[in-house]
């Protein structure tokens, strides 16, 4: 038999299938995406530099839905928050591939483009060197976090006896819809306002 015109795998069908197994599993193994894909474990290396280099694909097709051209908008602080939106809507999507990423160090050459463009975007807008790291790390605790919470359950909380906690059963029935959207937007303003004075100092 001759060998198919279409290759059976390559980067972009590993990327699909470990994302896929990390969005239902929370984790994927080399092994496993070899069976998802339909072939020998040792095919997937010819691709790929081992684990960690699957995970630097996974994170590559994440980032990728960032909008890093609003950092080129004016004034900075609209462009931040613009920044945090996009980034929040990327992770959202695969929310369970945040703590994969989070334990390991960012190696994909097109997301730490991203990082490049928002720390220009910060210098330019006047922010001191030692600073725009501390910036950019505040805005993806709150993306990362929010994206987090976007996953969970509808409500976090399940009061037994309403009787004990008489006050937080009166706020939870407060609550109005959309409570994620506006707790991360509240959360960000205060982040961007916290930025603004800083800047000013």
């Amino acid at each position: 038999m001759g060998r198919p015109r279409t290759p059976l795998i390559d980067r972009e069908r590993i990327t699909t299938a470990a994302l896929e197994l990390v969005d239902a599993q929370g984790e994927f193994s080399v092994p496993g995406i070899a069976r998802k894909l339909g072939v020998q474990t040792g095919s997937i290396y010819h691709h790929v530099e081992g684990r960690d280099g699957i995970i630097e694909l996974v994170r590559e097709r994440v980032a990728g839905a960032i909008d890093t051209s609003v950092l080129m908008l004016l004034p900075w602080d609209e462009a931040l928050a613009g920044w945090a939106r996009s980034y929040r809507a990327a992770f959202a999507a695969h929310p369970r591939a945040i703590p994969l990423l989070a334990g390991s160090p960012v190696r994909a050459p097109k997301v730490l483009e991203g990082y490049e463009r928002a720390v220009g975007a910060l210098l330019e807008a006047g922010f001191a060197l030692r600073d725009v790291m501390t910036v950019i790390i505040a805005v993806e605790n709150v993306v990362l976090g929010s994206a987090l919470d976007l996953a969970a359950p509808e409500s976090m909380w399940e009061l037994t006896d309403e009787a004990s906690t008489p006050a937080l059963a009166e706020a939870l029935a407060a609550v109005p819809p959309g409570q994620t959207d506006a707790a991360f937007e509240l959360a960000l303003g205060a982040c961007v306002e916290r930025f603004r004075r800083l800047l000013e100092a």
